[in-house]
């Protein structure tokens, strides 16, 4: 294996990306929504929003909500119309589950770790 010569391709991207969402699968209106890449840190973070460990209990709660909203706040950088983080949350479903597509999704970590261990 070779070293990596340019360490710039080692970090998340600083730049965001611009992604155009269906106002309604009829209108030719859209949101235009910018969305940053996570380091690997922030998604150790959105993976602690997920799941809420009882250590007590002994059990273990999934609140995607959470995880969502955090998403939310720390990846999308602007919008146009601009938009606030709870405007956001209040989207309706056609344009929401668009918006879950673009952003980061922490549980490809653990497709990734399942498709390793299958190695």
């Amino acid at each position: 294996m070779n070293t990596v010569k340019d360490k710039s391709v080692l970090f998340a991207h600083t730049e965001e990306k611009c992604h155009s969402l269906k106002v309604s699968p009829t209108s030719e209106e859209c949101l235009k929504v910018w969305v940053r890449e996570p380091t690997w840190l922030e998604v150790e973070k959105a993976l602690t929003t997920l799941m809420k460990i009882d250590s007590k209990g002994q059990s273990v709660d999934i609140d995607l909500n959470s995880m969502y909203r955090y998403l939310t706040e720390k990846f999308v950088v602007r919008t146009e119309p601009s938009l606030t983080t709870i405007e956001l949350i209040r989207l309706n479903p056609y344009i929401g589950n668009q918006l879950k597509e673009i952003l980061p999704n922490p549980l490809d970590a653990f497709s990734e770790d399942g498709e390793k261990n299958e190695e």
